[in-house]
């Protein structure tokens, strides 16, 4: 890391970010990039996950995705989580098929709490101004955006793309509203995701049921091999 620490932040610059997607900006300063962030516990990682990253990369027109799995969840602070360095190493194995899509590191690396509002103030110091952030997020997680920690300094940093699934349709008067308490550049995808979750497949493992083709070939494998979540839950 460099030695100036980002203006009102206690954390430091680093140096990557993203080794796939560091060149953004810098390669072509004449350009636009357009860089998708997906944050989570990803325990594990799935195809769910992938899809809807796909989709909203070819929906947008992003350059790259990056996934960022969580260091410390702040809101799972009372449940047993996977060490980090297994969860981040189960996202590079689902990650290097597609060069579109990169993993990074930026929260296991932080001590303390994971809160969505530094990483944006990381990333938005890492890359230059034209580097956009697209902060790629549930539905559900929109409905309780203004709780979030400094949750009008995250509508400075990023644009957000809120992902529906078919049938959970988000009102025009909800988007209204939002419009009305927030400056939030939001966008609105639809995704035809996967009806599966990380904790369901925890609980598959746990009883025996196979998970194969609900996860990256190489993430199954490593499951299986380490026979990881054989104890969960």
């Amino acid at each position: 890391m460099d030695s100036t620490a980002i203006a009102g932040f206690p954390f430091r610059t680093p140096d990557s970010v993203c080794p796939q997607f560091d060149d953004f900006g810098r390669a072509d300063p004449s350009r636009t990039y357009r860089l998708g962030l997906m944050g989570g516990t990803f325990d594990p990682i799935h195809m769910g996950h992938l899809s809807c990253a796909e989709q909203v990369r070819a929906a947008l027109g992003l350059d790259g995705v990056v996934f960022i799995p969580t260091g410390n969840p702040v809101f799972k602070l009372d449940r047993k989580v996977t060490p980090a360095q297994t969860r981040l190493l189960l996202c590079n194995l689902a990650c290097a098929s597609n060069p579109r899509f990169g993993v990074s590191s930026i929260e296991v690396d932080r001590e303390g709490a994971t809160y969505t509002v530094d990483t944006l103030r990381q990333l938005r110091a890492f890359y230059p101004d034209n580097v956009e952030l697209y902060f790629i997020t549930g539905a559900d997680a929109v409905l309780s955006i203004l709780k979030w920690r400094d949750s009008e300094s995250i509508a400075d940093l990023a644009h957000l793309v809120a992902v529906t699934r078919p049938g959970s349709e988000i009102t025009q008067e909800f988007k209204d509203e939002m419009a009305r308490l927030t400056h939030f550049d939001i966008h609105y995808l639809e995704v035809p995701a996967l009806a599966i979750s990380s904790s369901m497949l925890r609980r598959f493992v746990a009883e025996g049921k196979p998970i194969r083709y609900l996860v990256p070939f190489a993430v199954y494998n490593y499951i299986t091999n380490t026979r990881l979540y054989l104890s969960a839950e």
